[in-house]
């Protein structure tokens, strides 16, 4: 099986966060060497969390992450293939109609293979340190929404509201798509007004899950979410976030997996056959937060997607 034909893409988070690739901090090189042999290997996207300083609530000191837009950048102009995004860009971060601008110039860069994911931001502490706003996030999310997904179908935007106005805004030169590349929407399942913006603005939702059966209520409220907007939950694609540990990690060192319990231990043909269970249970796309997040990392998960691949 190509990897065209495997049951759903998957896709490799960078390690662009302090400390996080072997407890040492990448530079570029390093994440270079990384994208270009996650690309190689087979990896189907490319992955950076877009944060400024994280704040553990374990006391820790606080840790620092490149860039993401940046590092999107140079890693689009790097390499040929393989997909590409943010997991999720905080609207808070950055003027939406900027947002838009950037978004579609990252899809030129890239040729048309930037996933536009979006989300409300959550994280008090780095929108103090940094000097943004941290009240009321869903709602200028819900503005700044409006706003990206007008400039990106339509090419320009008019827009008076509460946290966001700008008047015959438009996008020129426009990049190779011409409604703009997808938009990914991060929202956990019990956030209803997420769950709707989801439904009326996403082409694809992205969430955490990682067993089927932790996917099922969650898919279920995704599905009422299109109903109650009137959209067919079928033309929502599904994506997941997955924290797996390899041979090799050293266990806690990661920081997705210090906020959460359930990582992925297992074999690869167990691991391959999870990710089988989640496509016949409606993911297109699976992101993996790697332990460790090296490139002994990608070689470990390429047995995985060996065995994806082979029936």
């Amino acid at each position: 099986m190509s990897v065209n034909e495997r049951p759903l893409k998957v896709g490799f988070h960078l390690p662009h966060v302090e400390d996080w690739m072997g407890g040492r901090t990448a530079r570029w090189t390093d994440v270079l060497a990384i994208a270009k042999r996650a690309e190689e290997v087979g990896f189907d996207s490319l992955w950076v969390a877009d944060h400024l300083l994280y704040e553990f609530p374990q006391g820790e000191s606080a840790h620092g992450l490149w860039e993401a837009w940046t590092l999107l950048a140079a890693v689009a102009a790097s390499t040929e293939r393989i997909e590409l995004g943010p997991v999720v860009a905080c609207t808070g971060f950055r003027n939406p109609a900027l947002l838009a601008k950037m978004a579609d110039t990252l899809d030129e860069i890239s040729g048309g293979r930037l996933i536009l994911g979006l989300g409300a931001g959550y994280h008090d502490f780095e929108h103090r340190t940094f000097g943004y706003p941290s009240d009321h996030l869903v709602g200028r999310f819900e503005e700044a929404l409006q706003i990206i997904h007008g400039l990106l179908r339509t090419g320009s935007a008019d827009f008076e509201g509460h946290w966001y106005q700008m008047k015959g805004c438009e996008l020129r030169p426009r990049g190779p798509r011409p409604e703009g590349p997808p938009i990914m929407i991060g929202a956990i399942a019990n956030r209803p007004r997420m769950l709707r913006l989801v439904a009326q603005y996403g082409d694809l939702w992205n969430g955490f899950a990682h067993s089927v059966d932790e996917l099922r209520p969650v898919r279920a409220s995704v599905d009422a979410a299109c109903v109650r907007s009137g959209r067919d939950p079928a033309t929502l694609a599904r994506t997941l976030c997955i924290v797996v540990d390899l041979p090799g990690s050293d266990a806690g060192a990661d920081w997705v997996a210090r906020l959460r319990s359930d990582t992925v231990r297992a074999s690869p043909d167990e691991l391959a056959n999870l990710l089988r269970a989640f496509a016949r249970n409606g993911v297109s796309h699976v992101i993996i937060f790697p332990q460790p997040n090296t490139l002994a990392g990608v070689e470990a998960f390429a047995t995985v997607l060996e065995r994806l691949d082979s029936s």
